[in-house]
């Protein structure tokens, strides 16, 4: 009994260990082996964390064609190419090991016991006909729409956060503002009372890096934590929506139903963790990335004041130019081609969103930044298909607003050197941004 005790002690203390070396210190391992030896798809994972310019290999990879060969399996920044993956019935989403190997089984067994945003029954992990039904309980509750009646309590958020500031001192916008934004609104969707505010901006922070890949040992320990620190609160928070539902969006969701039967408790608690990571990242990374293209390009920002209808399609150019998510990939479920190319049941297809911006077939001059780009709205940064990014308007909606009234408020706004690229590898934007806002 005792050796029992000791043996279950054990493997509890492994999995978490055995969670991170599959899934983060692995792949972080081969990638860069493989960047040294010139693989395509190990150079670009490696040079995204170290924060380097992409654009040299945005171009090589296209130069092989539609679909470029790596070690992994395949890889394409042609816009075409991406949205055809992206929105074929042949391929799905997939982790690894999710086939059913022995390294599946691994998986598997290693697995948290809470929630994770890139884990079924996350949307972002799960496929039809699961898929189908949860999204469109989902997407019957945030409706753009709701979304835009949210409008004006998003305008209060952002001036109350400017208001804070102190324009006399040089300050960190991530931190004082990029990160405050995104994760107040989504609070507020969650229908958070006042008394939890502060726990849920500080598990925000900490459970975003969940979507990357090649996590160090703490960040992920770190991430662990607030999940489950997330998912307690949220169990609570559920019981007391489902007794006092209020106005917000989680609480209309909590009511959705489809037929008669709505999300289970688990595809709940997924959803709203799924809206707290995502929606943090995508948008932090859009404001931080937003500031500092237009801070450092005056002729650009000069335009938006004397046309000032053009914020939204500016959102737009900075989501194509410097987009929130490099990459995200695909398994064939059966033979099938991609431009032409023929694929193997159980290809990986690594779809470059990143690239597929800067596509010359697409847009013109795609290394130019310009917030009167027709056609800016082209771009693939929420993804296709039925995976196209839930949160696209609510992402859209914020950064118009949070780009628009810094710069209205702080129009001598000037970004110091300084700023660090956020060192992940899927995941781009700006870890700090260091400026001073009066001249």
């Amino acid at each position: 009994m005792e050796g029992d005790v000791v043996l279950e002690g054990t493997l509890a203390r492994a999995k978490p260990v055995i969670r991170w070396g599959l899934g983060h210190a692995l792949p972080r391992t081969v990638l860069r082996r493989e960047a040294r030896r010139g693989d395509l798809q190990g150079r670009m994972v490696v040079a995204a964390a170290d924060g380097r310019d992409l654009t040299g290999l945005f171009e090589e990879i296209r130069a092989a064609g539609p679909l470029a060969r790596t070690r992994f399996g395949w890889m394409t920044t042609t816009h075409a190419a991406v949205r055809e993956v992206l929105s074929s019935e042949d391929f799905r989403v997939g982790v690894i090991g999710s086939d059913g190997s022995a390294l599946g089984r691994l998986v598997e067994w290693s697995a948290g016991e809470h929630l994770h945003p890139v884990r079924p029954p996350s949307l972002l992990a799960v496929n039809p006909p699961e898929h189908t039904r949860y999204r469109k309980l989902v997407t019957g509750v945030f409706t753009v729409r709701a979304v835009e009646q949210l409008r004006g309590r998003v305008q209060e958020i952002a001036d109350g956060l400017l208001d804070a500031l102190d324009p006399s001192r040089p300050l960190d916008l991530v931190e004082s503002y990029c990160g405050l934004l995104p994760v107040t609104v989504i609070s507020e969707i969650l229908g958070v009372p006042p008394s939890d505010l502060g726990k849920v901006l500080s598990l925000g922070a900490a459970a975003a890096p969940s979507l990357d890949l090649g996590l160090g040992w703490r960040t992920f320990r770190d991430v662990e934590t607030a999940l489950g620190e997330f998912d307690t609160w949220l169990g609570e928070h559920l019981d007391h929506l489902r007794r006092h539902p209020g106005k917000d969006l989680f609480s209309k969701l909590v009511a959705a139903r489809d037929g008669g039967v709505g999300l289970t408790e688990t595809e709940l608690k997924s959803t709203a963790g799924l809206v707290l990571a995502a929606g943090f990242e995508t948008t932090v990374n859009l404001l931080g990335s937003g500031i500092a293209l237009l801070a450092n390009d005056p002729g650009q920002l000069a335009v938006l004041r004397e046309r000032p209808e053009l914020w939204g399609n500016a959102v737009e150019e900075v989501l194509r130019y410097d987009p929130p998510v490099l990459l995200t990939g695909r398994l064939a479920t059966r033979a099938t081609e991609v431009a032409g190319m023929p694929l193997p049941r159980g290809a990986l297809v690594t779809t470059v969103l990143a690239g597929a911006n800067r596509d010359p077939e697409v847009f013109a001059d795609p290394a130019v930044f310009d917030v009167t780009r027709t056609g800016a709205r082209d771009h693939v940064s929420f993804g296709a298909g039925r995976h196209h990014c839930l949160g696209a308007s609510l992402a859209r909606m914020e950064g118009e607003i949070g780009l628009r009234t810094i710069f209205d408020r702080f129009p001598d706004l000037r970004v110091l050197p300084g700023g660090r690229r956020r060192g992940t590898r899927i995941l781009r934007g700006y870890e700090s941004l260091p400026a001073v806002l009066a001249a």
